[in-house]
């Protein structure tokens, strides 16, 4: 399924608090909403949202839908995740009710798999898309060891990390 077929427009959403990754390794709040608003200016289909900023934390996607939903009865919302993300899709707050009201498309991640409790789920939608070789962890990982992120970020991102010295 390609994904430009499915959403009129994208959300990134930008979460303060994961409840299932570890909150040091990560740069401020508003540091990482405003890379991912940089990242995506010049793409009218695509809008960094602070949303969450303003609910409970730690953040829970269900709490986020219902949010949502609520704020836009107009809209339909869907998840876009990675690969690796499904599989541990199980562990997250509500995950059944998540699945039953919205659906996933969900992109190939290197060394991921789609868990034999969601293959062939009607609303589970695998992305055809290339897989690559990049994640957010290696970037912060490429900063902290002085090595070029160029090509792998935004150059406004990259230049924002640089300026602000984050993950070094």
């Amino acid at each position: 399924m390609a994904i430009s077929r499915v959403f009129n427009r994208v959300w990134l959403v930008v979460s303060p608090q994961n409840p299932l990754k570890p909150a040091r390794s990560l740069a401020p709040d508003f540091a990482r909403f405003d890379m991912v608003r940089a990242a995506v200016l010049d793409n009218p289909l695509l809008e960094a949202k602070d949303t969450e900023f303003a609910l409970p934390k730690p953040s829970f996607t269900a709490v986020t839908l219902a949010h949502l939903r609520n704020k836009e009865p107009g809209h339909r919302f869907s998840l876009i995740l990675g690969q690796d993300n499904l599989e541990n899709f199980t562990r997250w707050k509500n995950h059944e009710a998540i699945l039953a009201e919205h659906h996933l498309y969900v992109y190939p991640r290197p060394g991921a798999s789609t868990p034999e409790v969601f293959a062939g789920h009607p609303h589970i939608h695998l992305v055809e898309a290339p897989m690559l070789e990049i994640s957010a962890t290696m970037v912060r990982q490429r900063v902290a060891a002085g090595q070029p992120i160029r090509y792998l970020v935004h150059p406004e991102v990259e230049a924002y990390i640089d300026s602000r010295k984050l993950y070094t």
